[in-house]
């Protein structure tokens, strides 16, 4: 409870754009971004497969996916430490190696991998900031791709070399890609936090900017969250 009140005090200080590319603070700091040159084409079946991310807090980066044609579930969570310190109180130490992340679970057929990281890249946050974004602090913030396969790690990886090679942001790209160990969902009151919690300063600064910015950016991709 302490961190979140810090988050909410932190982001009533931070009214302007604070840096370089994608959106966080205000509708209007948006990077257009292009396909992914290389990427898996829509399975012919329906199915399920997951990716998961990372990049600031997590209640902007599930609050985007939630909306994103074809997600079936995501989910607020840690990746890259232990189990043991996958606690909301202990990842906010910054000591425990874990990142806030987000599982997606998609179904292949209606969205790729690519068009997941096009979004993450453009919308959910920026990408070349280290071990921060807007107004938190520490490696738990960090950008990350935790890659479930190979295929998605070729993806990513080229994506990332396409996206610094156009020069697309006015900073080189900073996200990790690492192999995924592990995904503990956080606690049940950081699911969806974003809806049911309209009035949280931090949301109204940092979140639904995020996903103003998708609906207007990517109306085909974008679907109201049941």
């Amino acid at each position: 409870m302490v961190q979140m009140i810090a988050r909410a005090m932190a982001a009533l200080a931070v009214l302007l754009p604070f840096g370089g590319g994608a959106s966080c603070n205000s509708s209007s700091d948006v990077v257009a971004v292009p396909d992914p040159a290389t990427d898996n084409p829509l399975a012919a079946a329906k199915g399920r497969e997951t990716a998961v991310v990372a990049g600031g807090c997590f209640w902007g980066i599930q609050a985007v996916f939630e909306r994103l044609k074809g997600v079936l579930r995501a989910t607020s969570g840690y990746s890259g430490g232990a189990a043991n310190t996958a606690t909301y109180e202990k990842v906010c130490s910054g000591r425990t190696g874990h990142a806030e992340a987000v599982e997606i679970v998609f179904d292949p057929s209606q969205i790729s991998f690519g068009q997941i990281l096009k979004v993450f890249f453009s919308i959910a946050h920026d990408p070349t900031q280290l071990n921060k974004q807007g107004p938190d602090h520490g490696t738990q913030y960090r950008s990350a791709i935790f890659f479930t396969s190979e295929g998605q790690k070729r993806i990513s990886e080229t994506y990332v070399k396409q996206l610094d090679s156009a020069r697309v942001f006015r900073q080189p790209i900073v996200t990790q890609i690492v192999p995924l160990e592990a995904f503990y969902p956080a606690e049940e009151y950081h699911q969806g936090y974003m809806d049911l919690h309209p009035e949280n300063m931090y949301i109204v600064l940092n979140d639904y900017p995020k996903v103003e910015n998708f609906r207007k950016q990517y109306p085909s991709l974008f679907v109201e969250k049941k």
